[in-house]
């Protein structure tokens, strides 16, 4: 499949899952894709760097059995706009989910995020944009990386964003026979065709992964770190011991820095825990936040 310069809707979206709970909202400065299911306590899922409300297929129903989803493409990603360098920034990314939720005349009750989604539901939390106390963090990437990789990832990801053509270099190389499926393996995570297929929708599009590096370029995690101690949730961390993207010991560390914190470990699964056993996350996340 060769790469496009942006996902239509009307094209891309004509088989995207759960089309039938979607719709386009304008709030914060970017036009939002969301999908909203279900009655009960309204619960908010926040998906990680690079993917879209499509991380969210299996769980989704699952969840709306006893709470109202909510589930966003961030700004820059899938069918989302892209808006301004500060608003892809984590305060920023905070700010902007506020404003959606006050469009929406919702309230979260609970929020669970997966890795970059985390800490946006972190700092929502800290910022006072979040009224409920429940918060999932799903292999949450929450701390700095790192080594040498926390030192050059920020800088590196600036310079792309920065330079000519690299998003339409990357929707390129994605498009090559094999790419998708082992960027996905890299994560320590197998998961199904449908979902390496839909991966690769978005990674062949010069869009999204122009909205996933600006988000990366202006990403600076140091401050919610610093943060982390008074922060005052019902905290439930998940860590998958596969992940080879946000290492478990993140979240080890995230538990001895917020009071009350609880760590749940996973075998067996990667970073994207949540679409290879969606029973077993949906299990865990209902039982987190009831």
């Amino acid at each position: 499949m060769p790469a496009t310069e942006s996902l239509d809707w009307s094209r891309d979206g004509a088989d995207w899952p759960h089309r039938d709970a979607s719709r386009f909202v304008d709030a914060g400065g970017v036009r939002w894709h969301v999908q909203i299911t279900g009655s009960g306590p309204p619960l908010l899922l926040l998906h990680g760097s690079g993917a879209s409300t499509h991380s969210w297929r299996e769980l989704l129903p699952l969840l709306a059995r006893e709470h109202t989803v909510i589930a966003p493409d961030l700004p820059g990603h899938a069918f989302s706009s892209t808006p301004t360098a500060h608003t892809l920034s984590l305060p920023g990314m905070a700010r902007a989910t506020s404003a959606l939720m006050r469009a929406l005349q919702i309230a979260p009750a609970a929020v669970a995020g997966h890795s970059a989604g985390a800490a946006i539901a972190l700092r929502m939390r800290l910022d006072g944009l979040l009224p409920g106390r429940h918060l999932v963090s799903l292999n949450g990437a929450l701390l700095p990386l790192p080594g040498l990789a926390g030192l050059l990832f920020p800088p590196a990801a600036r310079l792309l964003s920065l330079t000519p053509f690299a998003a339409a270099l990357f929707a390129r190389s994605a498009s090559r026979s094999g790419a998708v499926e082992r960027l996905i393996a890299s994560t320590g995570s197998h998961i199904d065709e449908r979902g390496i297929a839909l991966y690769a929708r978005l990674v062949r599009c010069r869009a999204h992964v122009a909205g996933v590096l600006g988000m990366m370029a202006n990403w600076d995690i140091a401050p919610l770190a610093r943060d982390l101690p008074r922060l005052d949730a019902a905290l439930t961390l998940i860590a998958a011991r596969g992940d080879r993207t946000v290492p478990p010991d993140c979240s080890r560390r995230v538990q001895r820095i917020v009071t009350g914190a609880r760590l749940i470990e996973l075998d067996g699964l990667g970073h994207l825990a949540h679409e290879e056993a969606p029973q077993r996350l949906a299990a865990l996340i209902a039982e987190a936040v009831r």
